[in-house]
């Protein structure tokens, strides 16, 4: 890239929330996700993170809504279409990647291991997650791997060296969970110095109260970062967006401030080199 052309930064919106309070309104119907999407793309989001769920927000292997969904989304937009393969449920190893199932899915969060949620345990074995990037493997689908703790830095390289994980693939630093890595900049710092991969990587602050951590990956060389109300409806100390397409306009607006652009979903699919797969 020239010198003189400002960095390309992908905005991912995640919609869907959980304990969304006025004046935030959480979408959870297809047409109502599809709307909230369809504005998230005209303010600047280039990919957005979806869970199959039915209408009121529970996770199901049921694919009718999601397909439904995504029938919506593609009447007005071509944003990228970034499935699930997470999230605390009682689905089966099976059940939690059948957003594979439909074509439509050109990206998945891959997690790269277990980490202690709050007072409970999010599982993720080695044997599952090889299951799920084989999958994803077969359908074409690219992995986003998930990063909560500094031990699952490891197991990518892990399983970059069995094969199991090949490229393309981006990288995800998932910070804030309960008890992950906490969010803040000296966590970003210690990651990426761990991390010797040249793939594009981004940032989910979950619990966000401001942007700032934001501003510090993009500063550290982020290629994506993520808002949503999946993570938080709050934007600023005591300010929450009424709609997701409110936290992507001012996100776009800090991505700009600090001298980058904000991607397309075309030129998203570039960066993360989807169409190879």
């Amino acid at each position: 890239m020239d010198s003189k052309t400002p960095r390309k930064i992908i905005i991912s919106v995640a919609p869907v929330g959980r304990d969304i309070r006025p004046p935030s309104i959480n979408p959870l119907t297809p047409e109502a996700v599809a709307q909230e999407v369809a504005a998230c793309g005209r303010a600047g989001a280039a990919m957005v993170h979806l869970h199959v769920r039915d209408r009121l927000g529970v996770q199901t292997a049921d694919l009718t809504d999601f397909s439904k969904t995504l029938d919506l989304i593609r009447e007005t937009s071509e944003i990228i279409i970034q499935g699930s393969t997470g999230g605390l449920s009682d689905l089966s190893l099976e059940e939690r990647c059948v957003a594979l199932d439909d074509p439509r899915v050109e990206v998945a969060s891959l997690n790269m291991g277990s980490v202690n949620f709050g007072e409970t345990v999010y599982v993720n074995t080695l044997p599952d997650i090889r299951y799920w990037a084989g999958r994803m493997a077969d359908t074409g689908v690219l992995p986003e791997l998930e990063i909560f703790e500094a031990g699952m830095i490891p197991v990518c390289r892990e399983l970059k060296k069995e094969g199991v994980i090949r490229p393309p693939y981006s990288i995800n630093f998932c910070l804030g969970a309960r008890w992950g890595l906490p969010a803040e900049p000296k966590s970003l710092f210690f990651a990426t110095a761990m991390t010797d991969d040249e793939a594009p990587w981004g940032i989910i602050h979950d619990g966000m109260q401001d942007f700032s951590l934001l501003a510090a990956a993009i500063s550290l060389g982020a290629g994506v970062i993520r808002v949503g109300f999946e993570d938080s409806a709050v934007y600023a100390p005591g300010k929450a967006a009424r709609s997701n397409a409110e936290l992507v306009q001012r996100a776009a607006e800090l991505v700009r401030s600090l001298g980058f652009s904000v991607a397309t979903a075309a030129e998203a699919r570039r960066i993360l080199d989807i169409t190879s797969r």
